[in-house]
């Protein structure tokens, strides 16, 4: 079989293959096996028909056809394997000779994977939130620790939003009560607004064995309705807290003292810091460059990716027992907007990925034999399945290249994390050092963000053929 290849304009490529009779004469017998399973000939089993009758009793004409439309796209595939044609949608393909006889030659059309330059993707500023816990963090954390071992205490004084007040609640629309919005002893802490506003407007101020009449619109937005409530405050009582001392630590926690109870607060706000901050800073990193991106995203590598997150959506909803329209009427929203939503992310993923291709390439960054290797054993750690069974799904399905440019494209995110200006809110550069996160944390983070911003998903496929 001769290939050869050439560029197009419009992002396409065309190979262009000719295959001579000998070996067309090989995908000739096999046409000829499959007809003979389904073609009757008298005197002959199923199957064991010879070639020259069944050519004189279907023609010549009809296996050829089932020749040229099974062997096809095997030529194709080969072709593209030879010339490393990262192809990302259906070819066009045009026979111009062997339609009847002699060698098949055909020219293949298909759109590639452009190779796209980022300038200035080495000088890249991302701004990520400060990766130090500071005193007010750690402050809030005693006061959330403070209010889990604090005690009511009814108070004689009118209620003030913090208040836990205790209420006969009732709610109706023309005179029916309303399920949900009517119940007896029910503990309100005012100010929380978490009935409707007009509850913590009138309960301010008011005190045990008020009645409180007044009318409310309906908090659900769809529901065109005034609601009519009725309110018996029955006691007002005040959250008090603990002293912060060392008693109180030693009894909250597993520290003796404040200062060490302290110390560990702060130290565990520090490491979660730093995790938001790396990931902040990989998203910043992934935004700023696809930012650069002047190319249009493809529409075949769009609506892939479009449809791969639509899947993905099904796939976890249906595992918590959801729908989609279950999804649609919870957030809100329609059909078209959750497409558009997918479209708009998508878009970005493409570029990203188009970008972080463009990167490795520029600075020679290539995946070793042992690294693809090591990431095959974390995939069939994944899956569940043996590494030798994954690496024959992954060869039998031409997926080792896939593996070896999500490699790549992890490198050039790294090489980008590595090279960028960071700073904090203020403008301040901020010390990588206090960025590090432990080992199963970063790597966590890669294949997260790794998963989120490229197309590609190689454990995936290969999981889906295991199953």
């Amino acid at each position: 079989m001769k290939t050869s290849v050439e560029p197009l304009e419009g992002n396409k490529v065309k190979l262009s293959v000719e295959v001579d009779e000998v070996e067309f004469d090989k995908a000739l017998d096999a046409a000829f096996r499959r007809i003979a399973k389904e073609v009757r000939i008298p005197g002959f089993r199923p199957g064991k028909a010879p070639r020259k009758i069944l050519e004189a009793r279907v023609g010549p004409e009809a296996a050829r056809q089932e020749a040229l439309r099974e062997s096809l796209p095997q030529y194709y595939a080969k072709a593209v394997g030879e010339h490393d044609v990262d192809v990302i949608a259906p070819p066009e393909i045009d026979i111009t000779a062997g339609e009847a006889d002699g060698p098949v030659v055909f020219d293949a059309v298909v759109e590639v994977r452009p190779r796209i330059t980022v300038p200035g993707y080495g000088g890249l500023r991302v701004e990520v939130p400060s990766p130090e816990a500071d005193e007010a963090a750690v402050d809030a954390q005693i006061e959330r620790l403070r209010a889990q071992s604090g005690e009511l205490v009814a108070v004689e004084r009118p209620a003030q939003d913090g208040d836990h007040v205790t209420i006969d609640v009732a709610g109706s629309v023309d005179g029916e009560p309303l399920e949900g919005l009517t119940a007896d002893d029910y503990l309100y802490e005012l100010g929380s607004d978490g009935v409707v506003p007009e509850l913590d407007e009138h309960l301010r101020g008011a005190q045990p064995g008020d009645v409180l009449v007044f009318d409310a619109e309906h908090p659900d937005p769809e529901e065109d309705a005034t609601i009519a409530f009725r309110v018996l405050v029955k006691d007002v009582k005040e959250q008090v807290l603990p002293e912060v001392d060392d008693e109180w630590a030693n009894e909250a926690s597993e520290f003796e003292t404040v200062e060490a109870l302290r110390a560990d607060l702060a130290s565990r706000l520090v490491a979660i810091k730093r995790v938001q901050t790396r990931m902040a800073l990989r998203d910043g990193v992934l935004a700023s460059l696809v930012a650069l991106i002047e190319d249009d995203a493809p529409e075949p590598l769009v609506e892939a990716e479009v449809e791969r997150r639509a899947d993905d959506l099904q796939h976890r909803l249906t595992h918590q027992g959801a729908s989609i329209q279950q999804y649609l009427e919870a957030t809100g929203t329609t059909g078209e907007a959750l497409i558009g939503q997918l479209r708009e992310q998508a878009v970005e993923a493409v570029k990203a990925d188009l970008g972080l291709r463009a990167v490795a390439e520029a600075e020679q960054l290539d995946a070793t034999d042992e690294e693809v290797d090591a990431e095959i054993v974390k995939i069939a750690e994944r899956v569940g399945q043996p590494v030798a069974t994954v690496r024959e799904q992954l060869e039998r399905a031409e997926q080792l290249s896939a593996v070896r440019s999500d490699l790549r494209r992890g490198k050039a995110l790294e090489w980008l994390v590595e090279h960028a200006e960071v700073v904090d809110e203020e403008g301040n550069l901020v010390d990588r050092a206090l960025l590090e996160a432990p080992d199963e944390l970063d790597e966590h983070l890669h294949d997260e963000h790794e998963h989120e911003h490229t197309p590609e998903q190689t454990a995936t496929d290969v999981e889906e053929q295991s199953a």
